[in-house]
């Protein structure tokens, strides 16, 4: 082949790679997290400081606003893991999620505390605890499930059910009352390990990612996920399940609320059924979106969706940090979540896909004459 047709399509590739690169699902939530720390690096370098501290048990930790910020989001991260599967299969989204915290956390201190409000000892031990909430969570995971897969209603509306309820039966399961776990070694869960700089929760966050990393790699969930979101009769002649796989992605969903649950609780060692994870499935909707992906379902990025929930944290630690009231807060959040959403519009990335090759097309022509 000659030399200067080798060229050429050597250019064409790069300038196809680098207009892919333009369109890419990540492309947004990375550079929504990079213009935050940029403002952040710009108006208050103390911003990445770290420290360490003296908590109130004593023990020496890691403090500053980037620990905020992976601590705190690490309950929306896992939570996200679940709400872009419940995406990609179903077209919608499960708006129950905090509503199911409530349940699954009531459910833990409720085998922890037994018939007392605040024992003095554990009135069983924590897996114990922790497997009863991740079976209820799972339970009504299994309910959306149903209502979506078999019955054919619409997620939003089907969750709306748990969403609704969901508190009261939380009020209900620990009779009205607001039960304490006194034992100091339930707060590690959601705090620090003694002995251990970086909180615990930042930990769990990891392993749920890594473990749902793995089961996308090495079973088809991912295939069969999209493939039934891209198009589910096409995915049903072709020997799949539908129903089978909807109604898997909304127990993931559950089992994912359950270790939120049990960090937000470990984190004060009590409840409060009105105000325990409010309004988190709103930012774990926003996770998905902010993370490229389609919420009408069908191709999903992960990790997309985990750079969008600590991309919502860092903005949420910088309005803090900047000094924005709480009365304002959600209106400043409002407009930077709504930029950094057009912005990873499919009609905003193409155009600007378009505007990019346009730009990198003449230095193709140039590089190719000489």
């Amino acid at each position: 082949m000659p030399k200067g047709k080798t060229h050429t399509y050597s250019t064409a590739k790069d300038l196809v790679k680098s207009v892919s690169i333009v369109k890419s699902n990540l492309i947004i939530p990375f550079l929504g997290l990079f213009l935050i720390f940029l403002f952040n690096l710009i108006t208050n370098p103390a911003f990445f400081r770290l420290a360490t501290t003296i908590n109130n048990a004593g023990n020496t930790v890691l403090a500053g606003n980037l620990i905020s910020i992976i601590d705190n989001a690490s309950e929306l991260a896992i939570l996200a893991l679940g709400m872009t599967l419940v995406t990609a299969a179903s077209g919608g989204q499960d708006i129950s999620v905090g509503a199911g915290i409530a349940i699954a956390g009531g459910v833990m201190l409720k085998v922890l505390c037994g018939e007392h409000v605040a024992p003095e000892l554990m009135q069983a031990p924590v897996i114990a605890a922790f497997a009863a909430g991740c079976i209820v969570a799972m339970i009504f995971g299994a309910f959306n499930g149903t209502l979506v897969s078999i019955f054919k209603i619409q997620p939003m509306v089907a969750t709306l059910i748990l969403y609704t309820a969901g508190r009261y039966i939380a009020y209900w399961i620990n009779g009205g009352v607001l039960p304490i776990v006194s034992e100091p070694q339930f707060k590690y869960f959601g705090n620090f390990i003694p002995g251990v700089p970086v909180p615990t929760p930042v930990f769990i966050a990891a392993a749920c990612m890594i473990v749902m990393a793995l089961a996308l790699k090495f079973t088809n969930l991912g295939l069969y996920t999209q493939a039934v979101g891209i198009n589910e009769k096409s995915a049903r002649l072709n020997g799949l399940n539908p129903v089978f796989i909807k109604f898997l992605a909304y127990v993931i969903m559950g089992l994912c609320v359950a270790v939120a649950a049990f960090i937000k609780v470990s984190r004060n060692a009590t409840i409060n059924h009105t105000t325990i994870a409010a309004d988190i499935e709103m930012d774990a909707i926003l996770a998905v979106a902010i993370g490229g992906n389609a919420l009408g379902g069908g191709k999903f990025s992960m990790t997309g969706s985990v750079i969008g929930a600590y991309t919502i944290q860092a903005l949420m630690t910088t309005l803090y940090a900047a000094g924005v009231g709480s009365d304002s807060l959600k209106a400043f959040k409002a407009i930077v979540i709504i930029i950094i959403v057009v912005a990873s519009s499919p009609v905003v990335k193409n155009k600007f896909a378009g505007m990019w090759g346009k730009y990198a097309a003449p230095a193709t022509v140039t590089k190719e004459k000489l």
